[in-house]
């Protein structure tokens, strides 16, 4: 049975993927590394071993990373026995192209561009990882208690890695949450709608489930079952029973946001309007600003 998370990169990044490894290692997740005991004997059976026991692998993406053949041996063997990617991007000013855009478009990657400037946004960065990895698997891996260090004076026990129920948004600026009302919608023409509200604590109606749709992807609350949606004509956010073109979304990394805080854009497929909150009031903007920013939770 597939086990751990496999750590995918090019040489040059080594020293900085060994950093991760040993704190994802130390915060109880089951990690591998070719240089961690992943290889012995042939190189290409020991990769393709940590494909075939890969519940995740996480591609650090790079200009060189792109361009090595091994790599792209790598990622391909684990699309095709559809183990779940991460990818991880390293590089800043660079998008990935050719068989590796090809292979990682549509899925979030985690941002580790500046995760070396210092080592408070490195935690911050290992963070984000570790949420995503546990977001996309964490019902499948068997995580263990974080490794404590022995010191004269000891910190609080870090907790346990745990999946959540599933994706929560908070907005940026105003620092409001999604939240399903379960409130009807007043409107005599449809009765299947209910309100979606901002909320300022989190909470139960504040998680989404993500669905992978035809091209987009889907957020259906885990108490209520209903899909989130958005209406153009009112400009009203809402959700709805069954998924249809209005509760098509498609969620991007915020590539402008330099704080580490898993920033994300949320586009309406069907609309091509930005999710955006002005006035403590949702909104459809048809240009990015700073008001479509949302981080996840």
């Amino acid at each position: 049975m597939p086990s751990h998370i496999m750590l995918s990169y090019q040489w040059d990044d080594q020293a900085l993927v060994k950093k991760i490894y040993d704190r994802l290692k130390g915060d109880g997740l089951p990690v591998w590394m070719d240089i961690e005991g992943g290889v012995t004997g042939n190189i290409n059976d020991s990769m393709a071993a940590g494909v075939e026991e890969a519940v995740v692998i996480c591609p650090f993406m790079t200009p060189a990373y792109q361009a090595s053949r091994s790599c792209k041996k790598e990622l391909n063997y684990a699309e095709s026995r559809e183990v779940i990617i991460v990818p991880v991007m390293l590089t800043n000013n660079w998008e990935a192209s050719e068989w590796l855009g090809l292979i990682t478009a549509g899925l979030l990657w985690v941002d580790f561009r500046n995760a070396e400037k210092d080592e408070e946004h490195f935690e911050m960065c290992l963070s984000s990882l570790e949420e995503e990895i546990m977001f996309n698997a964490g019902h499948l891996l068997a995580v263990e208690e974080p490794q404590e260090e022995v010191v004269d004076q000891p910190e609080p026990p870090k907790p346990r890695l745990k999946k959540k129920p599933g994706r929560g948004f908070r907005h940026a600026l105003s620092k409001l949450y999604i939240h399903e009302s379960g409130e009807q919608i007043i409107d005599p023409t449809d009765d299947s709608r209910n309100t979606v509200e901002l909320s300022e604590t989190a909470g139960e109606h504040c998680y989404w489930l993500e669905i992978k749709g035809n091209g987009c992807k889907y957020y259906r609350n885990v108490v209520t079952n209903r899909y989130l949606g958005f209406d153009p004509n009112r400009n009203q956010v809402h959700s709805d029973v069954g998924p249809s073109e209005s509760e098509e979304w498609l969620m991007l990394v915020d590539q402008t946001d330099q704080s580490s805080q898993r920033a994300v854009i949320i586009k309406n497929k069907h609309t091509g309007m930005f999710l955006a909150v002005q006035n403590r009031h949702f909104m459809g903007l048809t240009s990015y600003n700073e008001d479509c920013r949302w981080f996840l939770e």
